[in-house]
C-alpha cells in the first residue's frame, strides 16, 4: 500500500496537546482512515511531558529500569539517588564518585553499574550532550550520539526524545506496544515487522509521535466485537 501523501499538512513545533489542532486530525485521518477511526475511539490527545534536568539523569534513570518492573526499578533508582544526589544534585561527576559498593547495595547490577559509569564518563566527555545542546540537535543525531553509551539502544533514546524532549515526529517501531498496536488497530493476523510499521508510517509525518501515542492506546481498548 502506498502512503498518503500528506500536503499541506501543519508543522509540528512540539508535542503538546494544543500543538495537535482538530485541522492537524483531520488531515491525518484523511490521509490514514483507519488511524482516524482509532483516534475517534480513543478521544483527545492527552500528554505532559516528564521533567527534564539533565539527559544524563534521564538516561541514567532508563538504565536502572531496563527490564524491571516499574515500582522495583523505582525504588532502586530512589536509593541510588539517595547515595549519589537528588535532582540537580545527580551528575557524572557524583555518580563517579559514589563508591561502587555503595551503588551495588542500592539494588545495581553489575551490568548497569557499568552502563550508568560508562554514561558518566561519556556525559563528561561530550559524547552525551549537555541539555542546551541536546534541544538543538536533531533527533537522528542525538541517537548517534547516545547510542554509544553501553547499554543504551535507538530505543532508550525514543523514549527520551517523546516524552522528556517532546519531540513530534518519533516513531519507535521497535517498541512491541507499537506494533500491537498497530496489528490490533489495522486487523492484522500476526505482529508486523518493523520495517513494515517504519514504511507505513511515512503518511503520518510530522506527528508520529502524536500517532505512536494512539497505537499504544490501542492496546488498552477493549476488543470490538466482530460484526455480523
Amino acid at each position: 500500500m502506498r502512503p498518503s501523501m500528506l500536503r499541506p499538512v501543519p508543522s509540528a513545533p512540539s508535542l503538546l496537546p494544543e500543538a495537535f489542532t482538530p485541522e492537524v486530525r483531520r488531515t491525518l485521518a484523511r490521509a490514514d482512515p483507519r488511524l482516524g477511526a482509532l483516534m475517534k475511539r480513543v478521544g483527545d490527545f492527552r500528554f505532559a511531558l516528564g521533567p527534564l534536568h539533565s539527559p544524563f539523569a534521564a538516561l541514567a534513570e532508563s538504565i536502572v529500569y531496563q527490564q524491571l518492573h516499574g515500582k522495583a526499578a523505582a525504588a532502586i533508582f530512589a536509593r541510588v539517588c539517595e547515595r549519589v544526589g537528588k535532582g540537580r544534585r545527580f551528575t557524572p561527576q557524583a555518580l563517579l564518585a559514589t563508591a561502587e559498593t555503595e551503588l551495588r547495595e542500592a539494588g545495581l547490577s553489575a551490568n548497569k553499574l557499568a552502563a550508568l559509569q560508562d554514561l558518566a564518563r561519556k556525559s563528561l566527555d561530550g559524547t552525551v550532550p549537555p541539555l542546551a545542546r541536546v534541544r538543538k540537535m536533531e533527533d537522528a543525531e542525538l541517537i548517534e550520539h547516545c547510542t554509544q553509551v553501553r547499554g543504551i539502544g535507538q530505543w532508550t533514546v525514543e523514549m527520551l526524545l517523546i516524552f522528556r524532549l517532546g519531540r513530534p515526529d518519533v516513531l519507535p517501531v521497535d517498541d512491541f506496544g507499537v506494533r500491537k498496536g498497530f496489528m490490533l488497530t489495522y486487523g492484522l493476523p500476526e505482529m508486523p515487522r518493523p520495517k513494515a510499521v517504519l514504511e507505513f508510517g511515512e503518511r503520518w509525518r510530522p506527528w508520529r509521535s502524536v500517532v505512536s501515542w494512539y497505537l499504544w492506546r490501542a492496546t488498552e481498548l477493549p476488543v470490538e466485537p466482530a460484526g455480523d
